[in-house]
């Protein structure tokens, strides 16, 4: 067992430097010999450097001797080359271009910049910033896009509406009054466009505070110049964007903000459309617009349009239905529908709602994509004809498959277990009908960890802890620990919950989760009923029954295991997590008071009824209890005292474990007021609490320093209380 902190945080920076493969693109091929070829694959890689408290990225270069269907072999890969200042980056479809978006301070604080680059080097360099057509370039997830079109001399992006300066507000003067003059002053407007600059703007909420009214922008390489492209509907905000077959126009995702914004992160449930627009400003709605779209990607050949679709408000992440748009006959039709309750080995359905940029077959006829199965993650085809979908990944060894990205068939995915860190796997995609035969190559030796072993725990639910509406559900767990400790003495547990609610822990590298158990803890990681991967029933059985329903879930798992397993120790129990996972924790402490002897929390939700006023997805606190949500709804004394019925704050006066708090200043999903609140309710019965504050920080406390000491933190609090009875 490492008590000491300065050994606890090497073991996390040891872990948390790992690598991670988050993007790549296939340049052009090179002739071999005897009709082999060469692909070069330009991967990047994240990787947290400790000791600066940051987030580093690099590229790396793969180069795989291929014939038409197998890779041959690999050459040693190049060497690491950092990236400096890249906000985003796209290769041409020949691939002989790479157009990247840069910020830069050499000529002022934030500047940005298109750059063209060849094999020769760049060629254009065009100054955003300079030619004041638009504001800051969007390189998040949710909106942000870099397209080449298919002549090569256009770039798509989405950037921030250009705002007009605020000014001072104008003298006033002295104007006549029924046309005497010197009558004395009778008001003041304001000049047309000028802005006040108090008015309050509106943004997209938690991870997307800069981002308020996109548009879509495109860049003419040769000439130099940008334009905004005009047509777009006034009550929506557009991304997500690709150019339209022939190049004659721009594809996009289109999200309705009025009456207001609605948090969008991680909110798959938000009204939004597929929309098309010309080059001269004409617009066309393809998909519904009374539903939640997203990931538009289209065939190689231009004939098909794929995108997810989903039910707005409700679940804030759900099951979705895979949508396929015709582009001759201009016609919808479903691919593959919501899975409402998978048997076992079934396809359990889509729930990512971003598909990878590249996701279509050479034969734009198969669409391949990654989504999880309970707590695995696995690679998928669909077959656009027959809709069979067919299971190209095996994790019976690596629980968590990834696909990056397919080109000219090739697939790239990223595996993953509770015991190794993210690698690289390479296999062509066979011919219909042969999908299961894949040969895949590893591009890198994986790594695993010493002395950690995990499994996957699947959970009965008893009769009396079923959902009266959707009964015979199940939940499972993965459980990483030390190995071989069966005769050195019973290991204490940390039950890790996940946020959400409607996310997962699949069976994949988790950092907290390894450096935990190298530091001597085992800890399971619990898929409650409502965790994505179980179907959509599942997701919709935890609408009104939480505090309840999923504490139940945790429990019973936790229960199951120690039945099992007589490594652990049940007297040495404690329990963590963040956001929803937050929530549960501080639920379970306070109704098993007895069992647990330990709490860390990250931004917990802690009551319900007070949140509805602070959260940017006010919605969610009404689709919690099962209620429905419109935007002029406001709250009723009954919806309030629901609320607070269903919230941990409820059970403070039971609370005996000690309780760590940490809490982002910034965030906006859920305000730090929360587990304030919780903080001074445990202080004033003089219970065990800590609070660490991260001023800079939002919800996630996503920043190297603050992930690094957030660790260190939980790690001696659980050596402090569970490691010293």
């Amino acid at each position: 067992m490492t008590s000491e902190p300065g050994a606890v945080s090497a073991v996390f920076g040891q872990y948390g430097q790992r690598p991670v493969p988050v993007a790549v693109s296939a340049g052009a091929e090179e002739p071999a010999t005897q009709g082999t070829r060469y692909i070069n694959l330009l991967t990047e890689w994240s990787q947290t450097e400790e000791s600066r408290g940051e987030r580093l990225r690099y590229t790396r270069q793969y180069s795989l001797l291929c014939d038409r269907r197998t890779v041959l072999r690999t050459l040693p890969p190049g060497h690491c080359c950092p990236v400096q200042g890249e906000l985003l980056s796209a290769q041409s479809a020949s691939g002989s271009l790479k157009a990247v978006v840069r910020e830069a301070s050499s000529k002022g604080p934030g500047r940005q910049f298109l750059e063209v680059w060849s094999r020769t080097g760049m060629t254009k360099s065009i100054d955003l910033t300079a030619l004041n057509q638009h504001g800051k370039v969007y390189e998040d997830a949710q909106f942000g896009s870099l397209a080449w079109s298919s002549c090569e001399s256009r770039v798509l992006y989405v950037a921030e509406r250009r705002r007009a300066k605020a000014e001072s507000l104008p003298v006033l003067q002295p104007t006549p009054a029924n046309g005497s003059e010197g009558a004395g002053p009778s008001g003041m407007e304001e000049q047309a466009g000028r802005e006040d600059r108090s008015v309050y703007r509106e943004d997209w909420g938690e991870g997307l505070t800069s981002k308020s009214l996109p548009v879509l922008c495109v860049a003419d390489v040769h000439k130099g110049s940008v334009s905004v492209l005009q047509g777009v509907p006034e009550q929506v905000s557009p991304g997500q964007a690709l150019w339209a077959p022939g190049d004659s126009g721009v594809v996009f995702v289109g999200w309705w903000h009025e009456p207001f914004r609605l948090g969008l992160r991680f909110c798959s449930n938000r009204r939004s459309a597929v929309f098309c627009v010309d080059l001269e400003g004409n617009c066309e709605c393809l998909s519904s617009d009374s539903s939640a779209v997203s990931s538009p990607r289209l065939s190689p050949d231009g004939r098909s349009l794929v995108y997810l679709q989903g039910r707005v408000f409700g679940p804030h992440a759900q099951c979705l239905q895979l949508q396929l748009f015709d582009w001759q006959i201009r016609r919808s039709s479903l691919l593959l529908d919501v899975v409402s309750r998978p048997t076992p080995g079934q396809f359990a359905g889509v729930y990512d709602p971003l598909l990878p940029r590249r996701c279509w077959a050479e034969d734009s006829r198969r669409l391949v994509f990654s989504s999880p199965s309970r707590s695995r993650k696995e690679v998928f085809v669909v077959e656009v004809g027959s809709q069979r979908v067919t299971r190209l990944s095996d994790s019976s060894e690596f629980g968590s498959w990834k696909l990056l990205s397919i080109e000219r068939d090739l697939m790239v995915v990223s595996c993953s277990s509770p015991s190794c860190p993210p690698f690289l796997r390479v296999g062509f995609l066979p011919p219909a009908g042969g999908e299961a035969g894949v040969a895949w190559l590893d591009l890198d030796d994986p790594r695993p960890v010493p002395d950690l072993e995990w499994r996957v725990l699947d959970v009965t639910l008893p009769p009396e802890e079923e959902n009266a509406q959707y009964a015979g559900l199940d939940c499972d767990a993965v459980l990483a620990k030390p190995q071989g400790r069966r005769g050195s003495g019973r290991v204490p547990l940390v039950v890790f919950i996940h946020g959400g609610p409607h996310s997962q822990f699949g069976a994949e590298w988790n950092v907290s989760s390894a450096a935990l158990v190298a530091v001597g803890f085992a800890v399971l990681m619990v898929n409650y009923r409502g965790s994505t991967g179980f179907g959509q029933d599942s997701i919709l059985s935890l609408a009104g029954h939480m505090g309840r329903q999923d504490v139940k879930d945790v429990q019973r798992s936790v229960m199951t295991l120690l039945q099992s397993d007589a490594t652990l120790d049940p007297g040495r129990v404690g329990v963590m997590g963040g956001s929803h996972g937050g929530f549960l924790a501080c639920h379970l402490i306070g109704q098993y008071p007895d069992f647990y002897r330990a709490c860390a929390a990250r931004n917990p939700v802690i009551n319900f009824a007070t949140l509805l006023g602070t959260s940017d997805i006010i919605d969610w606190r009404y689709s919690a209890l099962g209620l429905q949500y419109s935007f002029d709804r406001l709250p009723t004394p009954d919806a309030l005292t629901t609320m607070l019925e269903q919230s941990p704050i409820t059970h403070a006066a039971q609370i005996k474990a000690p309780v760590l708090l940490m809490l982002g200043g910034k965030d906006k999903r859920v305000s730090p007021h929360q587990g304030l609140e919780l903080y001074r309710a445990l202080k004033s019965r003089g219970s065990s609490v800590r609070l660490l504050w991260f001023a800079e920080d939002g919800h996630s406390l996503s920043r190297g320093d603050t992930q690094a000491d957030c660790f260190l933190n939980v790690a001696l609090w659980f050596l402090q209380h569970l490691c010293t009875l």
